[in-house]
């Protein structure tokens, strides 16, 4: 749309600024997302938060609501990845309802984001800069002792569990007998130490059912259907999907495969994993003649990374459950937001999850040994990869369309991790997982890089770092690493001097020099900042005496 549709567009759907709406001009959006508290985008996000919730509109000026745009092109941020950043820096923020929508004008291109924020969680409220702010007026202020009382004070409802409502029509003729022969056998397996295991023998099929929690009043829940019941019985939960789909795919990532598996998971888990080609691998550790073999895959992670999928799935959103297999790696995508907040938050909590989107499920697959719920599991899978020396798992979290993602590596990606992980026992989890993005090309906060730097784990500047020339010589990638670092000034000085001899006295222009000198410079570096770099060198031999410029041609000094 034009500058004037999107303006009366604004004007029709925002016309007026109150608690629930708030207009800003916020041009320079990289210094104002997560700025000066107060005057940034997340202390508006947490005030709004704090109240009603409402809407934030960014690139307008805040009386005239004239299109002004905001600086999106000059630095790596979009809309989702925006999102990302509120969650992380708002603490306590919901994921839920929280998106933002982007319009950029045709004749003037200029880019216009509305924020939707909701409204804070019971008794939460929500915290930026590490303050809760609130909106008095037209004014951005800390909150007042009053309204956080008012939070804190306010009452829980409980939220709905669809994973525990009643299937009218169910009965026990929808349950499969093997799957409810297995699910006494794990439950008696997890209860063993309080349960006799006579005791549940002896228990009737709804004392079971009951006990473990899919039997309410003698109805069958729907977390019954979908962990015992029979293939037709699914048809009942509709329009919910209970499906998981395995998709097979080549190097190409074209399909080769593929088949859909539903009710009962306690059965059908085993079909889907059993579908992997998970491949027996072979290594020669140092100093042995004699290989070490392990899987491909290790079968806790890729059997937990399954079973959250099943467990946290949304199923009110009508969606299956994905479950790729790449050459060399295995993907999970299931539907709804990521329950934790962000992966960090999951990595780092001391106790059990405190809220579940499908709890009884969650029970009962606890009940039946396919998952815990004091949040071990996302750690293990972490902890077991850095055992086996493989790449961390890579979580994708989409809350705008409400998915999360898994990503599950089967071989290496860069052997100077593996290498570091076999020979550095001193390194702690967060150390792997910093150093694991690094080697996958991604950006980690200025903090940890700086840490990394001073630890010698990685060389280079805050904004240009790689792994450092120590641990390149412990886990023998000195090629590699010099041909990331480049040579050093000595190295390419005798290089120049040899060139400019071979030269003779017709000499040679710079451009040429550069050519020459161009595979051994940093990687790191830009082709300009190459160039600067030679320029410099040359100017540096020049002052020394070691070689003349003449003109535009460089010669070696007789």
């Amino acid at each position: 749309m034009t500058s004037k549709e999107l303006q009366q567009y604004l004007l029709r759907e925002f016309p007026q600024e109150n608690a629930r709406c708030e207009w800003k001009e916020m041009k320079n959006l990289k210094n104002s997302f997560a700025g000066d508290e107060k005057n940034d985008v997340i202390s508006y996000v947490s005030a709004m938060a704090n109240m009603e919730g409402g809407h934030l509109v960014i690139g307008v000026q805040d009386k005239t609501l004239a299109i002004v745009g905001t600086d999106l092109s000059k630095f790596n941020l979009n809309a989702q990845s925006a999102v990302w950043k509120l969650i992380e820096h708002c603490t306590n923020l919901s994921s839920e309802g929280l998106s933002i929508d982007e319009y950029t004008t045709e004749d003037t291109h200029k880019t216009v984001w509305i924020i939707h924020i909701p409204k804070h969680l019971p008794r939460r409220p929500v915290y930026a800069h590490k303050k809760a702010w609130q909106r008095v007026e037209d004014s951005l202020v800390e909150m007042t002792q009053e309204r956080l009382a008012v939070i804190l004070e306010e009452p829980v409802f409980e939220a709905k569990d669809w994973s525990a409502e009643i299937v009218p029509n169910a009965t026990i003729a929808d349950l499969d007998e093997l799957a409810v022969a297995k699910a006494r056998i794990m439950f008696k397996k997890v209860h063993s130490s309080n349960i006799p295991s006579e005791e549940i023998d002896a228990w009737t099929l709804e004392d079971f059912l009951s006990n473990s929690g899919i039997m309410i009043g003698g109805k069958l829940t729907r977390a019954a259907i979908i962990l015992l019941g029979k293939p037709v019985s699914v048809f009942k939960l509709r329009p919910a999907v209970v499906e998981v789909t395995w998709t097979l795919r080549d190097e190409f990532k074209n399909v080769v495969d593929y088949e859909h598996f539903t009710a009962p998971f306690i059965l059908t888990v085993d079909k889907i994993l059993s579908k992997i080609h998970n491949l027996t691998m072979r290594e020669l550790p140092g100093g042995t003649l004699f290989p070490e073999t392990m899987k491909q895959y290790d079968d806790y992670t890729i059997r937990e990374a399954l079973h959250n999928a099943i467990a946290h799935q949304d199923y009110t959103l009508q969606q299956r459950i994905n479950f790729v297999e790449n050459p060399g790696w295995i993907y999970y995508a299931n539907g709804g937001s990521f329950i934790p907040g962000t992966l960090q938050k999951a990595l780092e909590t001391r106790g059990p999850q405190r809220h579940f989107r499908n709890e009884c499920l969650c029970r009962a697959m606890v009940n039946f040994n396919m998952i815990d719920t004091v949040s071990r599991g996302i750690k293990k899978m972490f902890n077991e990869q850095r055992r086996r020396h493989f790449p961390m798992p890579d979580y994708e979290i989409d809350v705008l369309n409400k998915e999360v993602g898994v990503t599950i590596y089967g071989n290496t990606i860069n052997e100077k991790y593996t290498q570091l992980l076999k020979e550095n026992k001193t390194l702690t989890l967060e150390d792997c997982i910093l150093l694991d993005s690094v080697q996958k090309g991604r950006r980690i906060s200025d903090e940890n890089v700086i840490d990394l730097l001073n630890r010698g784990l990685l060389e280079g500047t805050v904004s240009e770092y790689s792994i450092s020339l120590d641990i390149a010589k412990r886990t023998k990638q000195l090629p590699h690493y010099t041909r990331t670092r480049g040579l050093d000034k000595a190295k390419l000085q005798q290089m120049i001097l040899q060139y400019l001899q071979n030269a003779g006295s017709a000499g040679t222009k710079r451009d040429a020099i550069f050519d020459y000198l161009k595979d051994v410079l940093p990687k790191t570096k830009t082709p300009e900042q190459q160039e600067r770099m030679v320029g410099n060198i040359l100017v540096e031999m020049k002052e020394a005496g070691a070689i003349i410029l003449k003109g535009r041609m460089w010669y070696v000094k007789s």
